[in-house]
């Protein structure tokens, strides 16, 4: 979910919508913890303001973490 799009209220209904469809809770916490943050215009934001290797710092981390995120507790709270 690194690139998509979403308008602060359109997440939720999407990921309840991906939970029915069998998405584990793990990967629907990571997609709503990183979605805001990463989508494209954010990311075009933040290399403008904090400088490109700032931004590429940002968006590394960001994927890392949220990755993490949703596979600790999905593997680990949620299970």
């Amino acid at each position: 979910g690194q690139i998509m799009y979403f308008a602060t209220m359109t997440e939720a209904p999407f990921i309840h919508k991906m939970l029915g469809l069998g998405m584990g809770k793990g990967p629907a916490l990571a997609l709503l913890l990183t979605g805001p943050g990463m989508s494209l215009p954010n990311i075009l934001a933040i290399m403008k303001v904090f400088g490109f290797k700032r931004g590429i710092v940002y968006v590394i981390l960001i994927c890392i973490l949220g990755t993490f995120v949703g596979w600790f507790t999905g593997n680990f709270i949620f299970s």
